[in-house]
């Protein structure tokens, strides 16, 4: 089987999707086939990983030799800046998020490794754009360093399947929900933040305005079609810049509401900042067809779901039992 042989890196291990990431990777193809990389020390607490390398994606000999150090096959390449901090530090963002995933290509080229995971965002539509239902292709037109440094990425990926044969595969994620891991700077944090502020404190102020809706998936799906789109077989994958993911839309209304059916005291108030100007720019809801027609999509969470189990699990996390 190909599992027990594929050797596997991911970087942002430490973020939020690659935590949740690794210890499934783990599950499926064992610790012995699974190396994880990030910025920071090892913490027992996040990763499960036996393997941890502390590395700079950006230092590109240092990569260059952990993939040959584990003779890697795989890499799930998570690191990058997230939408609100790439505003304040556009140029890094640009370093981060573009120049290692083209290093990877290049490594993928000469045949050091198979297949590159490479995540891209709905941060890449921005202007002039139908806010609803936005098809797989339209015309892109971001407005942000982060949506910028996604599309430049998405080209990047399509120039080097078409050119060279190199099997890198991304999704466009929405707005990524867990409550296993706190956000990290994205526009859409305020739907994780507003779970652990109702739990702990029963009010919520949101920096992004009551009806602002944003396609959101929760992380169990995000992380399960990543694998699906992974695991597929070569000849089905048709989008080689990347795959819209639609999840589910709602606005911070919407999830108030659903909240105060969990918590019924649950209190919430407006006062949006500079990245409600980045939602404004970005779409409300999303066709992700092709997904399910190329690699079989689905999703097991909706807004009702996706509510309970986040304040169930973070009454559990952070103390507060099932009062």
């Amino acid at each position: 089987m190909e599992s027990s042989t594929e050797k596997i890196l991911i970087t942002g291990a430490l973020g939020q999707i690659g935590t949740e990431l690794t210890n499934r990777l783990i599950e499926i193809h064992g610790e012995e086939n699974v190396v994880a990389s990030g910025l920071d020390r090892w913490d027992s607490t996040t990763t499960n990983a036996k393997y941890y390398e502390r590395m700079d994606v950006t230092n590109t000999q240092l990569v260059r030799q952990v993939i040959q150090d584990y003779h890697i096959t795989t890499v799930y390449h998570l690191a990058s800046l997230l939408s609100g901090t790439s505003e304040k530090q556009a140029l890094f963002a640009w370093k981060l998020n573009v120049e290692p995933l083209i290093n990877f290509c290049e490594m993928a080229k000469e045949g050091l490794i198979n297949k590159i995971f490479w995540p891209s965002s709905i941060a890449v539509f921005g202007k002039g754009i139908p806010k609803e239902n936005v098809a797989q292709e339209v015309v892109l037109n971001p407005s942000t360093v982060y949506g910028i440094s996604k599309l430049a990425g998405e080209k990047w990926c399509e120039y080097y399947f078409e050119k060279y044969g190199v099997d890198v595969r991304s999704i466009r994620y929405p707005g990524l929900i867990s409550w296993k891991t706190p956000a990290g700077g994205g526009t859409t944090d305020y739907a994780v933040e507003i779970f652990y502020d109702a739990v702990e404190k029963g009010s919520y102020t949101s920096f992004i305005s009551e009806n602002t809706a944003m396609p959101m998936l929760y992380m169990e799906d995000a992380i399960n079609a990543t694998l699906q789109l992974m695991e597929a077989p070569k000849e089905n994958i048709t989008i080689r810049t990347s795959y819209n993911l639609g999840g589910m839309s709602f606005t911070p209304a919407d999830l108030a509401a659903e909240i105060k059916k969990e918590i019924p005291g649950f209190t919430i108030d407006y006062k949006p900042d500079f990245r409600q100007a980045i939602a404004d720019s970005w779409p409300a809801s999303i066709d992700d067809s092709v997904a399910k027609q190329d690699w079989g999509l689905n999703y097991e969470f909706g807004l009702p779901e996706m509510t309970k189990d986040m304040i169930d699990n973070l009454k559990i996390k952070l103390g507060k039992g099932m009062v």
